[in-house]
């Protein structure tokens, strides 16, 4: 089994995603910068993997710097920079740390998590660490954007085993992913397959175990709280005009730093 986020893994992440609209989600953080900030010019995306929502915002004029625990995904993040040809202006800074003890010396006027950056950490203390070293870095009014699986969605809905093929230079990708739960824990254990296929035959495989964690409104408002941040507001990731439901998969979080 490879790292989370390893070689492989990170080699196909673009394509495994191509279908993820970072355009409409950045949209919808500049919604909530609008609405709750006053101003906003300096960003803090933790985890910032293959740099999806880094770049297109930079692209719009924020600084913004990217931090990811994985070497492989921020290899892929600084060649997709490069490979659009951004000036320095508008190209984010990109930054190898670890979300639970990142130290920059600096704040900024917000901090993103997404993606469910936040699931990855399973146990209390290291929720309450990756909050509190978001709060450490951004300025006091300023903002904390992030994505969680919802907890009474994923009881309802249920994981299940999917499949998804994804087309690569010289041939595809495929995964297979299946999980379980630990209700106990508000744990969800995803393991991913991944078999590159060329001329429709297998060429090589890898295997990933992602272990992820879901969450509850309360707990979240404590978590915040605990860490210096007051919650704003908790949405439907996808209709962000509602509340999240028992159906509601993914919701999209918004706190003020206090």
């Amino acid at each position: 089994m490879s790292e989370v986020f390893g070689e492989t893994y990170a080699g196909v992440y673009d394509s495994l995603y191509a279908d993820k609209d970072y355009r409409g989600e950045c949209d919808l953080i500049e919604s909530f910068i609008g609405s709750y900030a006053d101003s906003a010019s300096r960003l803090l995306d933790l985890g910032c993997g293959t740099g999806g929502h880094a770049i297109e915002l930079a692209s719009r004029g924020y600084a913004v710097t990217g931090v990811d625990r994985s070497r492989s995904m921020l290899q892929q993040a600084e060649a997709k920079a490069l490979e659009l040809g951004l000036d320095a202006a508008h190209t984010p800074s990109f930054r190898h740390g670890d979300l639970l003890t990142l130290s920059l010396d600096e704040t900024f006027d917000a901090a993103l998590m997404m993606f469910a950056v936040l699931g990855y950490q399973h146990e209390n203390e290291d929720v309450l660490s990756a909050f509190r070293s978001a709060r450490k870095h951004v300025r006091l009014d300023g903002l904390l954007v992030f994505d969680v699986w919802y907890g009474p969605a994923v009881l309802h809905e249920r994981p299940s085993t999917r499949v998804k093929s994804s087309p690569i230079p010289g041939g595809e990708v495929l995964r297979i992913t299946s999980s379980e739960l630990d209700v106990l824990r508000h744990i969800c254990t995803v393991h991913f397959q991944l078999w590159h296929l060329r001329d429709q035959r297998p060429a090589e495989r890898a295997t990933e175990t992602h272990v992820m964690r879901y969450f509850f409104p309360q707990e979240l408002k404590l978590y915040l709280e605990q860490s210096g941040f007051t919650l704003l507001r908790l949405c439907d990731f996808t209709n962000p005009a509602r509340n999240p439901d028992e159906k509601t998969w993914n919701i999209l979080g918004v706190a003020r730093a206090s």
